[in-house]
């Protein structure tokens, strides 16, 4: 039995605007990349960092859309691409001396992920 991971069907879910460094978001996202569904849940699960709850709900939006859309089961899926982009920046400005204002930029992101299908056949 041979497993095949197809990526003709592909399965999004996208989130915008996160109010976290695009920088930050990667260094979780690099460890999903290409592992199966469950693996994914399960490492997000237990990494100590604040950008996995949001990566977390993005991937089961996905499973869900790969569920309601294509009926296919959620142990069959796989992440097939997943990027983080750098968003717009939120300006604010902090009181400084002598009237001044100092800028802040305050990043946001965007994480796009895109999951494929595992399929099995007998040779």
């Amino acid at each position: 039995m041979k497993t095949i991971k197809n990526s003709n069907l592909k399965i999004k879910a996208l989130n915008k605007h996160i109010r976290m460094s695009p920088h930050k978001v990667r260094r979780v996202v690099d460890q999903i990349r290409g592992l199966s569904y469950e693996q994914a849940l399960m490492i997000l699960e237990f990494m100590p960092y604040r950008a996995c709850t949001t990566i977390l709900k993005l991937l089961s939006s996905a499973a869900a859309n790969a569920n309601h859309n294509f009926g296919s089961n959620k142990s069959n899926l796989f992440v097939n691409e997943i990027q983080v982009n750098k968003g717009k920046f939120l300006k604010r400005l902090q009181p400084r001396a002598q009237g001044r204002g100092y800028p802040i930029h305050k990043p946001t992101c965007h994480i796009n992920i895109v999951m494929g299908i595992i399929s099995e056949y007998k040779e």
